[in-house]
């Protein structure tokens, strides 16, 4: 029997975090489910819900909001030290999840997961499909590695005018039919589930990252230690997007366009010419002032990250 720990980072989303621990605990799965949830000084009684309405769960109170990567950290340095006791009695097949607080789950969606990765050892994570409110695809829930040059057809807006180009539409993969399985370069910290051993093996979630693009670089280090990573559509997820980000859309944007910085330099400014390094800093600039400039004439409600 394998083993699911399921990581829900939450921050001032009680109304949000009831009905996504409901669907969780409400899934049908034949193997051992374990629920963390990850409160991040919280000032809306989202702890104090947990400890009263799921007492199964095992709560972790942050004293400080700091950020999406170390708060998921510590739930998962938790559940690495809990199986390091137990390695005699633990099972080898045990996984997390990360899952954000705006989603709710499908009732076969985790078995679903689990048991597509009991059947395919070569895979370190897979992902589902991840629905908005409305019944469209988040397109963020199967992506390619943001290199130079899908970053310039995203930003210079060709990915919008050419969704269906296998080029242009190569960050989301929006010329794929959402149905197909598919191996893909990363998925999304709204719902993905990784091999323990893929966690003990290439590292926790970097820090570096306030809240953006943690979840690629994740992938990025997954795929480098030789694992495949895998869109697995007949798992269903719905997702409220952005939900605390919208709240504070000035700070994510600025987290947004610093995740971009952040990721680049890491993982693609060592093999890029300085001049065009010099060109993907100024655009990722550009491109921020423009976001936060929109939305400050927006009103609340209808600002937005990205």
């Amino acid at each position: 029997m394998a083993e699911l720990d399921v990581i829900i980072l939450n921050y001032n989303r009680a109304d949000l975090l009831r009905p996504c621990l409901q669907s969780v605990l409400n899934s049908v799965v034949s193997h051992t489910l374990r629920v963390w949830v990850v409160d991040n000084a919280s000032t809306d009684g989202s702890a104090e819900l947990v400890a009263r309405e799921f007492p199964a769960v095992q709560l972790i109170r942050n004293p400080v909001n700091n950020g999406f990567a170390a708060g998921n950290n510590l739930a998962l340095r938790a559940i690495l030290a809990q199986a390091a006791t137990t390695a005699t009695t633990t099972p080898a097949s045990r996984y997390v999840m990360l899952l954000n607080n705006d989603t709710v789950v499908e009732p076969d969606a985790l078995q679903l997961l689990i048991d597509y990765l009991e059947a395919h050892p070569a895979v370190g994570a897979v992902g589902p499909k991840l629905l908005l409110l409305d019944g469209s695809l988040d397109l963020a829930c199967r992506r390619s590695f943001p290199s130079p040059a899908v970053s310039f057809y995203r930003m210079t807006g060709l990915s919008r005018l050419f969704p269906h180009s296998p080029r242009f539409g190569r960050y989301n993969l929006t010329f794929l039919d959402p149905d197909l399985e598919t191996e893909v370069d990363a998925l999304v910290g709204a719902a993905m589930v990784v091999r323990l051993e893929v966690v003990r093996e290439v590292g926790l979630l970097d820090e570096s990252f306030f809240m953006y693009g943690e979840d690629l670089d994740w992938c990025f280090r997954i795929k480098a230690f030789g694992w495949r990573i895998v869109y697995y559509p007949r798992a269903v997820i719905h997702h409220h997007k952005r939900a605390a980000s919208t709240r504070r859309a000035l700070p994510s944007i600025r987290a947004f366009y610093d995740a971009m910085r952040i990721f680049h330099r890491k993982h693609y400014a060592r093999q890029t010419s300085a001049p065009l390094n010099w060109l993907i800093e100024v655009g990722i600039t550009l491109k921020e002032w423009w976001a936060l400039t929109s939305n400050l004439v927006r009103p609340p409600a209808r600002r937005q990250v990205g």
